[in-house]
């Protein structure tokens, strides 16, 4: 239970007080900050609406007379709610959080490049020094199809995460441990993917836009 700072009416903690509906700057998870049930399928409509409403209730603009407690609350809980609407909004974010909510790291046994995709890091780098040597078409050529392949991976990569979060909301809460910690590699798995895809589309982009520029 937790006593709201304005009104002093104990309840279970939320980040605004369901009596006068002030801020009580409870330690929530993400999911519970914007009132959303924990799954990672997200309806994105009703967590902008949840959170465009609190964000009204809670701001510190309404709570620079009242007491230095109420003013405390509202700066933690519009930092809460902040941090929750940015960090679930997007499925990537959301899915290293997921990582988080249940103790776990992405970092673990995550160390080394995906082994589909050892073949194209290194030929991305060769072809990124040739690029860097010599600006000849065919170079050019070269790097902006590896970037279309890169694109296409990280298209898969994004449909594989969401049958990860889909079968997360059928039953992996609810799974036996083995069949948990398969659904947990494979979102790790995803998420590295993703991760080295995302950095290999970035320096693609930044040698064919200084190749443009010189």
């Amino acid at each position: 239970m937790i006593t709201c700072p304005s009104c002093t009416r104990a309840q279970a903690p939320a980040l605004a007080c369901a009596g006068c509906g002030a801020p009580l700057g409870a330690n929530l998870d993400l999911f519970a900050a914007l009132n959303l049930p924990r799954r990672l399928a997200i309806d994105a409509a009703a967590m902008e609406r949840a959170y465009h409403d609190l964000s009204r209730r809670i701001h510190p603009d309404r709570f620079a007379a009242a007491p230095a407690a109420a003013r405390d609350a509202s700066m933690r809980a519009t930092a809460l709610l902040t941090r929750a609407y940015r960090t679930l909004r997007d499925p990537i974010s959301r899915g290293r959080y997921w990582l988080e909510l249940h103790g776990r790291k992405l970092g673990e046994n995550n160390q080394r490049v995906p082994a589909e995709l050892a073949a194209m890091v290194f030929e991305t780098q060769e072809q990124l020094e040739e690029l860097r040597e010599s600006r000849t078409p065919e170079n050019l050529a070269a790097a902006r199809a590896r970037r279309g392949e890169v694109a296409g991976a990280l298209e898969a990569a994004a449909v594989a995460l969401a049958r990860n979060f889909a079968a997360w909301d059928a039953d992996g809460e609810e799974a036996d441990e083995r069949r948990r910690e398969a659904l947990f590699t494979e979102l790790k798995a995803t998420l590295s993917k993703i991760a080295y895809l995302t950095t290999l589309a970035r320096d693609i982009g930044r040698e064919l836009e200084t190749a443009r520029a010189a």
